[in-house]
């Protein structure tokens, strides 16, 4: 289901099979089934590894030399990674508040970083202006077809590990959005193939307050959203100010009866300590979100008592030790 050809060997780095772990004290909320898909044990710790290998691997067997990717992040360290593994040159774009640990990583595996006073779309826009010069070509989030389809791979495994059984809602950290809709795509093929019935999980977009395009447009009925003015949060994978997918995501949100919320940087924080405190993971801010999220759903009732319910962990915490740092010293000051 994935396009590399049969007979082309893939550029891999063990990416995939990851957990989906019960929830052992929910967090607060313990009359739901609550799982949690910890995508921080993947290669460069992040979900970002999935969509990369496929991307890297389309990008190798059909002749690009010079990758380019604007990135808030982990997809910067993925590219790095893989393009390593493939014998690519890597260029990755980043917005120079990007997490320190981010940008070591990138450092360290070889790629060529270029640090942007701006935010991602400010990292899109300068690769655009120079890719056709340099020769670069750009796996910018939806502006090739290959990431997603790795990306699609969370949703097979969400239906294998729950014997092929969906759950009732989704929370996924959005920015760009690509899991989401590569989620989304997974379950249609698998239904075409037998796998699975029609039933389809209710998605629910999380975002952060600071930086919350798919939440305004959600609630305002738009069928696209407009970019987000003055982007902030400490979630770096959350600083998305416009996604290229945002038609995509809401039309998901409305079709499966889901939605969209935006929680601030504060319930990040204190959700991934009750996370780390409880479950015994080191989440990241975006995944923490989630949790927080959670809880609001619940309590409004647009997540019901029993239902399975899975959250997505898209990251290590380990990759955002100076946001947790300064959060921490920033909350101490004010004591």
């Amino acid at each position: 289901m994935l396009p590399l050809p049969g007979h082309i060997e893939p550029v891999s780095l063990g990416e995939g099979g990851t957990p989906l772990l019960r929830s052992s004290h929910s967090c607060g909320t313990d009359d739901l089934d609550l799982w949690i898909k910890d995508e921080s044990l993947n290669p460069t710790q992040s979900f970002k590894a999935r969509g990369m290998s496929v991307a890297v691997s389309m990008a190798k067997h059909l002749g690009a030399t010079k990758l380019a990717v604007p990135s808030a992040g982990n997809a910067g360290g993925a590219l790095a990674a893989y393009a390593a593994r493939a014998g690519l040159e890597a260029h990755v774009f980043m917005p120079r508040d990007t997490p320190r640990a981010n940008i070591i990583e990138c450092v360290e595996l070889g790629a060529l970083i270029t640090l942007i006073d701006g935010l991602i779309t400010d990292c899109g826009a300068e690769i655009a202006r120079l890719k056709t010069k340099e020769g670069w070509f750009n796996v910018s989030t939806l502006k090739e077809p290959y990431r997603i389809e790795g990306k699609k791979t969370l949703g097979y495994e969400l239906a294998e590990q729950g014997d092929w059984q969906l759950p009732d809602a989704i929370l996924y950290p959005t920015g760009g959005g690509t899991g989401l809709i590569g989620m989304w795509k997974a379950f249609d093929e698998m239904e075409q193939l037998g796998w699975i019935g029609e039933k389809r999980p209710r998605m629910f977009a999380v975002q952060a307050t600071g930086c919350a395009p798919i939440v305004h447009a959600f609630d305002a009925g738009e069928k696209t959203a407009a970019q987000f003015p003055d982007a902030h949060t400490i979630a770096s994978g959350l600083r998305v100010p416009k996604a290229i997918g945002d038609f995509l995501i809401l039309n998901i949100l409305r079709q499966s009866n889901g939605g969209a919320i935006a929680v601030d940087d504060e319930e990040m924080i204190q959700a991934a300590r009750e996370v780390g405190s409880k479950e015994g993971l080191f989440v990241c801010p975006e995944g923490a979100a989630c949790f927080a999220a959670l809880k609001s759903l619940h309590s409004t009732g647009k997540i019901a008592s029993g239902e399975r319910v899975v959250i997505f962990n898209t990251g290590s915490g380990i990759k955002y030790l100076d946001c947790y740092e300064k959060c921490r010293t920033d909350r101490g000051s004010r004591g």
